[in-house]
């Protein structure tokens, strides 16, 4: 595997990220991949390298960007937190308040901090849905508010691996009056110059990197529990199809969003640097911090592990052991992944075209994560 090159830079101090990240292709773990880490703000380790296409006929360049699936819902949950730091939402209020429809089939009492945590019952559809029916805003969200819950809301974790991005896009749109996708770009994305994106612009088609399937099947409900297994394989999510033109102009916001780790990791200085990133001031110290609110923990009825659970994030347990208490992560099916030290004020992201079978991170953000944390230590 010497045909690969890997691009960027590293502060001195975060030298050992370098080797670490390339030790991912020398041993064919990745083929294109990108990692970034930022420390007060500032970015500190920004690297690239690979190749976009399994045929490795197109390097991975600065801007190459890629489907990021599940790493998008922390995009969401950015967009649903700055609602509630201006005071349009309330977590704590039902659903039915911003979307009335919603209150049907005894989901009146369901909060949106039950959306936000995985609680809400709704981890899939139970009426029939095609691929191509995520392409389509009203139908998605419509049968999510006819639906009765799948289990009694806010009692138990249940990963709503797609359906969680048009339930709490839905609030967002009831709220702002502007698409999931639109107040993201708008509010987050443009303000602070990032190269992230739920609903990709066709123009933008010639930077996507090509996913390629993990090994064993290219379905997401791969390796998942065998409780509610049919309804994470409806629709079936396969790889493939975010190559498509439908898949990356849609708003998936669960599961669409296309970035890179430098996009990723800046955004998210938001959270770690108290509400300020790029010199703007965009949430409030506390706005941020409501992530770290712990809403439930326990099994997980989809993914078969258990969970702890802020606001839109995952927070540090015995299964998920991180360096600082107040950190804060969520990751991508085949490997993509977050992590926002609030303590360290320091963000760390990673992401990839070859994918693990996993949708809990793999270990190749793991070592790489492990050098800049060593370094942290020092």
């Amino acid at each position: 595997m010497s045909d690969f090159k890997i691009d960027g830079f590293t502060h001195d101090r975060f030298a050992a990220a370098r080797p670490a990240f390339a030790a991912n292709f020398m041993t064919g773990a990745d083929i294109g991949a990108s990692y970034c880490a930022t420390l007060e703000g500032e970015t500190v380790v920004d690297l690239w390298g690979g190749f976009a296409d399994e045929a490795r006929t197109r390097p991975w360049e600065r801007d190459t960007i890629v489907n990021v699936y599940s790493t998008t819902k922390t995009m969401t949950a950015l967009c649903a937190l700055l609602l509630a730091d201006r005071g349009d939402l309330d977590f704590s209020a039902p659903v039915a308040r911003y979307w009335p429809e919603f209150a049907a089939n005894g989901k009146a009492d369901v909060t949106v901090a039950m959306l936000m945590s995985h609680s809400a019952g709704l981890s899939g559809w139970t009426a029939p849905m095609t691929p191509d029916d995520l392409y389509d805003w009203e139908k998605a969200t419509s049968l999510l508010a006819a639906q009765a819950p799948l289990w009694a809301p806010g009692s138990a974790i249940g990963y709503h691996a797609v359906t969680q991005g048009y339930l709490v896009g839905e609030v967002v749109r009831r709220i702002s009056g502007q698409s999931l996708g639109t107040f993201f770009r708008k509010e987050i994305a443009e303000p602070l110059g990032a190269d992230f994106h739920i609903g990709l612009p066709a123009s933008e088609d010639h930077r996507v990197a090509d996913l390629i399937p993990p090994p064993g099947g290219a379905r997401i409900s791969e390796g998942v529990a065998a409780f509610y297994h049919t309804i994470t394989d409806n629709p079936p999510i396969d790889p493939l199809q975010t190559r498509t033109r439908g898949w990356r102009g849609a708003e998936i916001p669960a599961a669409g969003g296309t970035g890179n780790a430098r996009s990723v990791a800046e955004i998210h200085v938001l959270l770690a640097n108290g509400g300020v990133a790029k010199g703007k001031r965009i949430l409030s110290e506390a706005g941020c911090r409501k992530a770290l609110e712990v809403q439930i923990e326990g099994p997980c009825q989809v993914l078969g592990v258990p969970l702890r659970l802020g606001m839109g994030f995952g927070l540090p347990s015995a299964v998920v052991p991180l360096p600082s208490p107040n950190t804060i992560y969520w990751g991508g099916y085949g490997g993509s992944l977050i992590l926002i030290d609030m303590d360290r004020r320091t963000t760390l992201a990673y992401a990839m075209n070859k994918m693990a079978p996993t949708t809990v991170g793999d270990m190749r953000s793991v070592m790489v994560n492990m050098a800049v944390w060593q370094a942290l230590a020092s």
